[in-house]
C-alpha cells in the first residue's frame, strides 16, 4: 500500500491542504487585466464556498514558455504583482503565481501566498531552493517528462531549506507530438511525498498543436477531473475565463466561467464518495 505524506501543507491560518476540505486553485492562465482578474476571483470565491472548496486565485504575470515568440506573455513582474496585490486586498483571497528565475522568488513572495514552479522548470535546483528559502508554500508542477517517483527529489530540494510546505501537481505526460496523457498511477505515487493537486486544464492541452500556439481539448477535462477525484486527490488546478475563445493564452483548454459550478459540484460529490 502507498503511504500518505506525513503532514498537511499550511497556506494560511484558514487553509491546510491535505486535511478534510479540498483545495481549488483557479483563475485565468495569464494576467490580461486587473478587471478580468477581479471578475474571475469574485465569481470563483462564491462558487468555491458553495461547492465546499478552499480557494486560491491564480494568474501568471509572465508566460515565459509560449510556443511563439510573438505571443502575449502577460503584464510583467512589476505590473503583475501590483494587480495580484489588488486582487488580495479587494477580495481577501490568497493568490498564487509562477516564478521562472531564482531572482524572482523573494520579490514575488512579498505579495503572493503560494509560489508555483512551472512544469518545465521542476528540476531547476537553484529555482526550487530560492523558492523554498522564502518560507512560502511552493506548488511544483510535475514535468511532462518526469516519472512521478522522481518528484520526491523536488520535494527534498525545497525541504533542504527547512520549508516543508510543498504541493505537487500532476499535469500529464508527453505522449508523442502535441499530446499529453495522464497516468492516474502518478497520483498515489506522488501523494507519498506531498499533497497532490490535479491540473484539470493543462492535462488536456495540446502543446504547440495549433501552428505557433497550443491547442486543447477541453471537452475531456471533466472526465479526467472525475477520475482524479475518485483517486482521492487533495485539490484541483483549473484555469477558467469568462470567454475562453477570447483568452490571450491557453483558451482551447480553459473552462468557461459559467461551467465551473457544475463541474465543482460533481467533483465535490466524487471526493466525498471516495473517502467512504
Amino acid at each position: 500500500m502507498f503511504k500518505k505524506f506525513a503532514n498537511p501543507v499550511t497556506i494560511n491560518s484558514s487553509i491546510a491542504v491535505g486535511e478534510h476540505t479540498p483545495l481549488l486553485i483557479a483563475g485565468p492562465c495569464v494576467i490580461e487585466s486587473e478587471a478580468l482578474c477581479l471578475e474571475v476571483a469574485r465569481f470563483m470565491k462564491d462558487v468555491a464556498a458553495r461547492t465546499g472548496f478552499h480557494f486560491i486565485f491564480k494568474a501568471s504575470f509572465d508566460k515565459a514558455n509560449r510556443t511563439s515568440g510573438g505571443s502575449f506573455r502577460g503584464e510583467g513582474i512589476d505590473a503583475g504583482l501590483e494587480i495580484l496585490q489588488n486582487v488580495k486586498d479587494k477580495t481577501g483571497l490568497p493568490v498564487l503565481t509562477d516564478i521562472h528565475l531564482p531572482e524572482h522568488a523573494e520579490k514575488v513572495a512579498r505579495v503572493v501566498d503560494v509560489l508555483q514552479i512551472p512544469a518545465f522548470l521542476c528540476r531547476q535546483t537553484d529555482l526550487l531552493i530560492e523558492a523554498g528559502k522564502t518560507g512560502k508554500p511552493v506548488n511544483v508542477k510535475k514535468g511532462q517528462f518526469m516519472a512521478p517517483e522522481d518528484m520526491a527529489y523536488a520535494v527534498e530540494k525545497i525541504a533542504a531549506t527547512d520549508n516543508t510546505n510543498t504541493l505537487l501537481t500532476e499535469r500529464g505526460a508527453s505522449f508523442g507530438y502535441h499530446n499529453l496523457v495522464v497516468d492516474m498511477r502518478s497520483l498515489p505515487i506522488m501523494r507519498q511525498f506531498a499533497p497532490v493537486i490535479f491540473d484539470v486544464t493543462h492535462s488536456v492541452q495540446m502543446p504547440g498543436g495549433e501552428k505557433g500556439k497550443s491547442g486543447g481539448r477541453r471537452e475531456f477535462a471533466p472526465y479526467l477531473a472525475k477520475a482524479a477525484a475518485a483517486a482521492g486527490v487533495d485539490g484541483f488546478f483549473i484555469e477558467t475565463h469568462p470567454d475562453p475563445s477570447k483568452a490571450l493564452s491557453d483558451g482551447p483548454n480553459m473552462i468557461p466561467l459559467s461551467e465551473m459550478e457544475a463541474m465543482l459540484t460533481s467533483l465535490s460529490a466524487i471526493l466525498k464518495a471516495s473517502k467512504i
